[in-house]
């Protein structure tokens, strides 16, 4: 009994131990990502304010916005000073390489709760498992596969999926295509008719402006044939109004005459 508290100990303090070296490389590693781009920071450079970018990406960010600021705290700096942070330059290159490692290139995932590897598939829970999780009691009695299995029968099921989406989409398609024939149809015949409706008013429109000028043609004609014999008596009443007014003038002129001799002789 007491040897099993030991080994149950001892491993508790190798995954304590294995989750704490996962969590510091992490930890390290998301220093070196470029706000901007989320990737291993290239050339980086650092602001006054002491936030890090990589010198392309900054240099778009501000031309971009056209505005020298930090896209972190929002600083806006007078002058584009980019000083190198060297030492920021090798750690991203460290894990550049460790990025870059076959090794460690081979994405594997873990559980969060044992720090191992996942390689069943729960089918009861529908959930990826390590071997340890596959003896504990939350997983007592269900079933499991290998992850390889697991994914060939969900691939075989999204494959009977697929065909039969492949088949209820051939109609689907087809009542698109007579949609838009449709619609297509509609269109056109909208633009005939719009077409026919202009042509018809332009008609109408030359055949009234021609209307109009030959009714304000005869109305002139009409008009001055009015017009004439009218201005003609009229010139003769002011002719003879004339007569009158000078005559008038005569007579008036003797009525003021006071000489009798003179007044006389006029007479």
């Amino acid at each position: 009994m007491h040897q099993i508290e030991t080994q149950t100990g001892l491993i508790r303090e190798v995954l304590s131990v294995n989750m704490a070296s996962r969590q510091e490389a992490k930890s390290w590693i998301e220093e070196t990502i470029c706000p901007i781009c989320l990737d291993i920071f290239t050339d980086p450079i650092t602001l006054g304010c002491g936030h890090n970018f990589c010198r392309s990406c900054i240099s778009q960010c501000w031309e971009k916005n056209q505005r020298n600021s930090c896209p972190e705290c929002r600083e806006v700096f007078p002058e584009r000073n980019l000083r190198i942070n060297r030492a920021l330059a090798n750690l991203a290159e460290k894990a550049r390489k460790l990025k870059l490692n076959p090794k460690e290139n081979k994405s594997k995932l873990h559980c969060e709760e044992h720090q191992e590897e996942l390689k069943l598939f729960c089918e009861t829970d529908k959930k990826l498992i390590c071997l340890i999780c596959r003896d504990s009691r939350e997983h007592k009695s269900h079933n499991f596969l290998p992850i390889k299995e697991a994914v060939g029968n969900y691939k075989d099921q999204l494959k009977s999926s697929l065909d039969s989406l492949t088949v209820k989409k051939l109609p689907v398609l087809e009542m698109e295509q007579k949609q838009k024939g449709k619609i297509s149809e509609v269109r056109e015949q909208s633009r005939s008719l719009q077409t026919h409706i202009t042509s018809e008013f332009t008609k109408m429109h030359r055949i009234l402006n021609k209307k109009k000028q030959c009714l304000l043609r005869d109305l002139r004609e009409e008009g001055k044939r009015i017009l004439e014999p009218m201005e003609k008596n009229l010139r003769e009443i002011q002719k003879h109004l004339n007569s009158i007014e000078e005559k008038l003038s005569k007579l008036q002129k003797q009525m003021e005459q006071k000489d009798e001799l003179e007044f006389l002789k006029d007479e």
